[in-house]
């Protein structure tokens, strides 16, 4: 699925704008006058809440908002234009006109949550309905399993203009959201402009860092959160060994956490130190260190190892491997070994989100038209940047014509193509895909980045990909 961000933050201008009609042509220049309460002059009512800073929601049964479509000319009352007084007093004996739309504050928000209905829930709030505190946990927890940025920047719009704006663990809950939808930006954000900060805040800076493949930002936190004056506990070295971008690092802060910090190492920092070495190949280090550990490996552990010499290839290890987690627990061992049906082929899926819409693409879609078009004509200039068609990720048996052409129309190029001719110049596009980047697009992509000069963000089933200036943040490694 793909989607790209380029929506404008609501403000409090809507409310203001929706009532410039209430005010003849020509007064203009009309003086002010403070409005005194009495039973004959009652005072306004308040439209929306959270369009008020620094107001307290009240439990007033009907929230009234203005139909932006409305033109009409001011009414006039017996061929008299009517004061903006006896407007007010009209609206509140007689709310249910046909320019009004009527809300009422008995909406069920956490059912709404309950159900995933989340922009049906932001739409009430927009229109003045309040949120308690488990309302706001529910939308930014769907919201970050959904990757639906767009949602989750119109709650951190709303969270910041209620009464639990400054709450540190929603605030949390906003970078931890920020960080599943990939853009650490935002994240950071957020975090700059906490008065207040908890480990957790921090934990989860790095772990946003690391898992859209920015771990130079996420170690440099760290040595911040130092600075600071911060001490270190167990769980910051996991975070920071997720983030570190080489094996020299890896290890230097696996030491540094046992000198220094006098932090005891648990497995799942040898797990954190297994991982750094297998996914930067050096698979007989790896196994060293498992042999040298001074507690007893788990299954984890042998299956992690088993994992990387897998895709390292190291037949032997892995055999081996095998067998110590056939010992330990023979259920992640046996389901390897059953036979079971082919898994029914899944239909390449991404989307493409921005101008309050999401286009849906397939690989089974004819794609024509502009985006057909401009994918030809990036693949002409991909080609004179030095881009060669690995069409070993084709497993047809048709000749090398066909098989380049097949890997030009894979579906997140072309999610990639319409926008790039259906959003502004220069913006990020966000694309999330159902299923894992093959070798090809992800060669093609960084040199897309680099003649569009754009960041393209992909999203596959394992991982996000950052592309920007002909590289990716996963360092070629997912």
């Amino acid at each position: 699925m793909a989607s790209l961000m380029s929506l404008n933050r609501t403000g409090n201008s809507i409310i203001t704008s929706n009532f410039k009609a209430r005010i003849p042509a020509h007064s203009s220049a009309l003086p002010l006058k403070p409005i005194s309460s009495s039973p004959q002059n009652p005072p306004p009512k308040l439209l929306c809440t959270y369009a008020l800073p620094n107001h307290q929601p009240t439990n007033k049964p009907r929230v009234f908002r203005r139909q932006t479509n409305s033109t009409h000319p001011p009414k006039q009352h017996n061929g008299q234009n009517l004061t903006g007084t006896q407007l007010n007093t009209q609206n509140a004996n007689y709310p249910q006109t046909e320019n009004f739309t009527v809300v009422h504050s008995g909406v069920d928000l956490m059912g709404l949550c309950e159900e995933g209905k989340i922009r049906e829930a932001v739409e009430y709030m927009g229109q003045g309905v309040c949120a308690e505190y488990g309302v706001f946990c529910a939308m930014l927890s769907s919201c970050g399993k959904t990757k639906s940025l767009e949602v989750g920047r119109r709650v951190h719009d709303l969270l910041a203009r209620s009464k639990f704006g400054g709450d540190v663990e929603l605030n949390n809950k906003l970078i931890e959201m920020y960080g599943r939808c990939g853009s650490m930006r935002d994240a950071r954000r957020v975090f700059d402009r906490m008065r207040e900060r908890n480990m957790s805040s921090w934990h989860l800076m790095i772990n946003g860092y690391a898992a859209n493949g920015q771990g130079r930002d996420g170690l440099l936190l760290f040595e911040r959160m130092r600075k600071v004056g911060l001490r270190p506990v167990g769980e910051t070295f996991v975070a920071v060994l997720s983030a570190c971008g080489s094996v020299e690092e890896g290890l230097m802060y696996f030491e540094l956490m046992k000198k220094e910090c006098g932090i005891i190492p648990g497995i799942e920092h040898y797990l954190g130190v297994i991982d750094v070495l297998g996914k930067f190949g050096h698979i007989n280090e790896a196994e060293e260190f498992v042999d040298k550990m001074p507690i007893e490996p788990t299954a984890e552990v042998w299956e992690a190892l088993r994992n990387f010499a897998r895709i390292h290839g190291a037949i032997e290890l892995e055999d081996r491997a095998e067998e110590m987690l056939a010992a330990l627990d023979p259920s992640k061992a046996i389901t390897d070994k059953i036979p079971t049906p082919p898994q029914k082929k899944q239909l390449a899926v991404n989307m493409l989100e921005g101008k309050n819409r999401v286009s849906e693409y397939r690989s089974t879609n004819p794609y024509k038209g502009d985006a057909y078009e401009k994918l030809k004509g990036l693949n002409g200039q991909m080609r004179e940047a030095g881009y060669v068609p690995d069409t070993r990720y084709v497993l047809h048996d048709i000749d090398q014509e066909a098989k380049e052409q097949a890997l030009l129309y894979h579906s997140e190029r072309l999610a990639i193509a319409y926008g790039l001719i259906s959003t502004p110049a220069r913006t990020p596009l966000r694309i999330i895909k159902n299923l894992r980047i093959c070798g090809d697009c992800h060669n093609a992509i960084k040199i897309m980045s680099k003649i569009v000069g754009r960041e393209l963000i992909v999203r596959d089933n394992k991982r996000f990909h950052h592309f920007k200036d002909g590289k990716c943040s996963c360092g070629d490694y997912w």
